[in-house]
């Protein structure tokens, strides 16, 4: 992952968190921010493969969380970290914590584009699944990753009618 994207991830991620709360104490949250910190870093790698495009969007701005929190009727605010929220990576990354299938597609569509290590997000233990209870369900996550799911099918040329693949 280029590094004007770290923002980007961070920013991603904590929104993905607060969307879908871990259940438990401090060290749930730690896991499941882990997690989704995993996936946003695999989904801004394939969303942002060049340095040009993660500094682009280092310019750019990223777009915010207000559709995302329409979206899942969560109740956004003004703080100055939700602009970093990258609507299409929060997508993708929900596409990945929900299917693990895509999950190892992407990772390995990512050849070292993205950060390595990802035991959380392609592999998750009891501990983990239980920490991001919610962050992983795929019924609940459907509208977020609905929104651009075909775009990372796409990016990862995958056919969608693969049975494989859930629709």
């Amino acid at each position: 992952m280029h590094a004007p994207l770290s923002s980007l991830v961070a920013a991603t991620a904590q929104w993905l968190v607060r969307a879908y709360p871990a259940g438990g104490g401090a060290v749930d949250r730690a896991l499941a921010e882990a997690q989704a910190r995993q996936a946003a870093g695999v989904a801004a790698a394939l969303r942002y493969p060049t340095e040009l495009d993660a500094a682009l969007v280092a310019v750019t701005g990223a777009g915010g969380a207000d559709r995302l929190d329409w979206v899942t009727g969560a109740e956004g605010d003004d703080a100055p970290w939700r602009s970093w929220v990258d609507e299409v990576v929060a997508s993708w990354a929900a596409c990945l914590l929900g299917e693990p299938a895509l999950a190892s597609a992407a990772v390995a569509a990512t050849a070292g584009r993205a950060p390595a290590g990802y035991h959380r997000l392609l592999s998750p233990g009891d501990r983990d699944r239980r920490a991001a209870a919610l962050l992983r369900h795929p019924d609940l996550l459907a509208p977020v990753a609905d929104l651009h799911r075909a775009a990372l099918l796409a990016a990862l040329a995958l056919d969608p009618r693969d049975p494989a693949l859930p629709v």
